[in-house]
């Protein structure tokens, strides 16, 4: 069994399988090619302008699943009555300043204050592309969030009472924990990535992927991870899914074992069943890694057999079961 609660060694949390994560060596390795590459790397030209139309939400979905998706890994995602956000980042940089790193290559579709009810925020892990500082301080004095629940892997609650959650809203769950959320059973579930908001306190926190489990429907956030062999095992015991929200951006074969880029997401989308929708995350809205802008979508476009669910920034879609969805704003 490859599904099992996280282990630590010390105050580290231990991927569950053996992995191997960058440190300053990789900065010397992708030197020249971060610097030569640069253009490729971002948009032609500008993006959008994307807007959410605030007034579906007055309404719920027809088919008990729908999802907006902001850009890179940050969702709305309505599901069987109940409303969570994942990973909330409306932060203009992915990183710790606001006047360096990563920038945003759109604006976020919907402004923060226009938020609907929101019923739970899962914060996969710690990394400033998943949980934005500005963006959680500016929600907790949001009245649409006032009962909101908390849900993070262990250790991530500190940082989020530094930012304004309450500490009673929050909830840590290992890996093979699960909580109820109205309807839909929300169970953590082992990645293969780590954690830290600087070089020095890398796997102090844990990081996990979530299943989502309703009375009509199953979604799979896969967060950040590596390919590995327990998508297997996510697949048996939890799925079949729906749609399965999987990373294809920021990937690079430096650095393969944490982040499993397009081909990855194919194989890892198989593993959990290859039922239902494959969702692709993690991609377009900042530059994280090597490969050009749209190579991600790219690669996984025109592969035969394949339900693709991607939609267009900011606008709520529903799913509807072998039902595909191509947006092609990236184009």
């Amino acid at each position: 069994m490859l599904l099992q609660p996280a282990r630590q060694d010390g105050p580290r949390y231990l991927n569950p399988v053996p992995t191997k994560v960058g440190g300053f060596s990789t900065i010397f390795k992708v030197g020249p090619r971060f610097f030569l590459g640069a253009k490729a790397r971002s948009p032609h030209g500008p993006l959008g302008p994307f807007r959410t139309d605030t007034a579906v939400y007055a309404t719920k979905p027809r088919s008990g699943l729908r999802i907006t998706w902001m850009g890179h890994a940050t969702s709305i995602v309505e599901i069987d009555g109940v409303r969570i956000l994942i990973d909330p980042v409306w932060d203009e940089r992915a990183s710790p300043t606001s006047w360096s790193g990563p920038k945003r290559f759109f604006p976020a579709p919907l402004e923060l204050s226009d938020l609907p009810t929101i019923d739970a925020v899962i914060v996969s892990h710690d990394h400033y592309d998943h949980l934005g500082a500005g963006t959680i301080r500016a929600m907790t004095q949001l009245a649409a969030l006032e009962k909101t629940r908390w849900i993070m892997p262990l250790g991530v609650s500190a940082q989020l009472k530094q930012f304004g959650v309450p500490a009673a809203h929050c909830l840590e769950l290992n890996w093979m924990d699960s909580t109820q959320v109205g309807a839909v059973r929300v169970t953590a579930l082992p990645g293969r990535h780590f954690s830290g908001r600087s070089l020095f306190n890398r796997f102090e926190t844990l990081w996990a992927s979530f299943a989502l489990a309703g009375p009509q429907h199953r979604v799979y956030y896969g967060a950040d991870s590596g390919e590995w062999a327990g998508f297997h095992e996510i697949g048996e015991q939890f799925g079949p899914f729906d749609l399965a929200m999987l990373e294809i951006g920021a990937s690079d074969p430096l650095w393969a074992e944490i982040h499993m880029g397009p081909e990855g997401a194919l194989r890892s989308f198989h593993a959990l069943g290859g039922q239902g929708l494959l969702m692709p995350i993690h991609w377009g809205l900042f530059d994280l890694a090597l490969h050009p802008w749209k190579q991600p979508i790219e690669k996984i476009w025109p592969v035969e057999g394949l339900k693709l669910w991607s939609p267009t920034p900011g606008v709520p879609s529903e799913v509807i079961a072998g039902e595909e969805l191509r947006s092609e704003w990236w184009r």
